[in-house]
């Protein structure tokens, strides 16, 4: 009987299924006892019968044959809970699976356990819930693991399960990977599919996994990636991503550092540690470091508003009755942006959006990477809805009932406002951005790589205090292969734990 879940990557778990070293059926067996052993909080559901009859029919000629997998629970699998991560909808079932997801079970042979907490609706960078509480970073408990696909990142750097599904929209992949020390891949827009239900708006969203190694990514791409008549924007795919990691000729290649972009405050000691990730790869690739510059508006405040419009279609009727039901910031920001967006904040959202688009157009020009950090600051106390703790006037106002009626009062006032002044809505977002910075800059670092739809990845590049840092790698639209192969180089070079190191110390493979 094995002990523990499998603490080495998820191919090496196939590798040691097909040698006869593991089973299917035990590895299942350990995956859902360690989960019920764990204080991580980062399974919101889980589903034993059905996973131990996939493993005992596991298919280990497949990719992912008999790994055992998290699912995030935002995504859709028909029969399991499809809550959103919020109170509104805690009863709601899934009446499909999401078409990635049916190909990671269908033709990966990966075997479900379970859905994975997630922000509510994935509108936050952080890793609590009214529904779920709080989860926990397994590099140090009471540390966030950023968002939206907490539960994954906090599953798979954990030890529970090898790989767990994700999705990116503002950076909910490369956030938490870079938080919690995994490889966190943001492939070019259209990269998987979002079908058979995808949104159009906002435009950004791309779907993959929270993994322990390279090749685990280039796998489930090779599995998930390639185009769907449900998702219009989804791209064709050759479905070598794994058979070509390594082939990219990187000696030469134009790479740049800035410990910024888009003019967010990055902590001294991230700067540090990324700039010093950053030296290894360029010495270990031959890559040739320039000098670049990149003027970025902050994208986040306006585009944020525009993206709820698909909230309030899922919400329906039941908003506002269910304002109560929803985590303070999602209700806040889905009554501003009721109340403020218009035309002239459509227009300004538009008109960042060709700046932003220009911008990183001219920068990839000059270079053919683009190095920076991932996240602001290494992970901050879990229950915190922002990387600094929130102003005492705001938060003494959001625990006060009276506060709250008052505020709604005067967004309604607002709305009527707009009629007559228009513009004053772009005043009013930029002064609560004023307030609340962090609200709308902790994803700063990732979300110019969303609006513009180039791919990205965060690679783990060391701790800050014993916390891990991310390395954020840029590339030009359809460079994913590159991009894979940069990770790989400083992955041999360099390298990271697989798991936290607590759970390191259990050994390689858990044995």
């Amino acid at each position: 009987m094995t002990d523990t879940p499998w603490l080495d990557d998820a191919c090496s778990l196939v590798d040691a299924y097909r040698a006869g070293e593991r089973s299917p059926v035990e590895e299942v067996q350990a995956t859902l006892a360690a989960i019920e052993r764990s204080d991580l909080n980062c399974f919101s559901f889980l589903d034993p019968e059905r996973a131990l009859a996939a493993a005992r029919s596991a298919d280990l000629s497949l990719p992912f044959g008999g790994v055992p997998v998290g699912i995030k629970e935002l995504d859709q699998v028909e029969g399991w809970p499809a809550t959103e991560g919020s109170l509104v909808f805690a009863d709601r079932v899934a009446s499909v699976t999401g078409e990635s997801v049916r190909r990671f079970v269908d033709e990966g042979g990966a075997v479900p356990v379970g859905l994975t907490t997630a922000s509510e609706f994935g509108g936050l960078n952080v890793s609590v819930t009214k529904l779920n509480g709080v989860t926990h970073n397994p590099w140090e408990h009471g540390r966030t693991c950023g968002g939206s696909s907490c539960g994954s990142a906090s599953a798979v750097a954990g030890g529970l399960v090898s790989i767990a599904s994700g999705g990116d929209g503002g950076g909910s992949i490369r956030i938490p990977a870079g938080y919690c020390g995994l490889v966190g891949m943001k492939g070019t827009y259209g990269r998987l599919s979002r079908g058979p239900h995808a949104f159009f708006r906002p435009g950004t969203v791309v779907l993959g996994v929270l993994a322990r190694s390279v090749r685990d990514a280039a796998r489930h791409f090779d599995v998930c990636a390639g185009s769907d008549p449900r998702d219009p924007s989804s791209l064709p795919s050759a479905g070598r991503w794994e058979a070509d990691l390594g082939s990219s000729e990187l000696t030469g290649k134009r790479v740049a550092f800035l410990p910024t972009i888009a003019g967010v405050d990055v902590d001294a000691r991230t700067v540090d540690a990324v700039r010093a990730a950053a030296d290894a790869l360029i010495a270990a690739t031959g890559m040739r470091e320039v000098a670049v510059e990149l003027e970025l508006p902050n994208l986040a405040a306006q585009w944020a508003m525009g993206n709820l419009s698909t909230l309030l279609a899922e919400l329906g009727p039941r908003w506002p009755k269910c304002r109560d039901q929803l985590t303070e910031e999602i209700a806040l920001g889905t009554t501003m942006a009721q109340s403020l967006y218009n035309l002239d904040v459509a227009a300004v959202a538009e008109a960042q959006r060709l700046e932003a688009n220009e911008a990183m157009a001219s920068m990839f020009e000059q270079v053919d990477y683009l190095i920076c950090p991932t996240n602001p600051t290494p992970a901050f106390p879990a229950e915190w809805p922002t990387s600094s703790p929130p102003p005492p006037l705001l938060a003494k106002a959001q625990q006060m009932k009276a506060a709250k009626v008052a505020f709604r009062g005067v967004m309604a006032s607002l709305r009527i406002a707009n009629g007559v002044f228009p513009r004053m809505s772009n005043v009013l977002i930029d002064a609560a951005v004023d307030l609340v910075p962090d609200l709308v800059t902790m994803g700063g670092l990732t979300i110019p790589s969303n609006i513009y739809g180039n791919p990205a990845v965060s690679i783990p590049a060391g701790a800050v205090e014993g916390l891990p840092v991310g390395m954020q790698v840029l590339a030009r639209h359809h460079r994913d292969a590159e991009l894979f192969d940069v990770a790989l180089a400083f992955e041999r070079e360099v390298g990271w734990p697989k798991v936290a190191p607590p759970l390191a110390a259990l050994g390689a493979v858990g044995a």
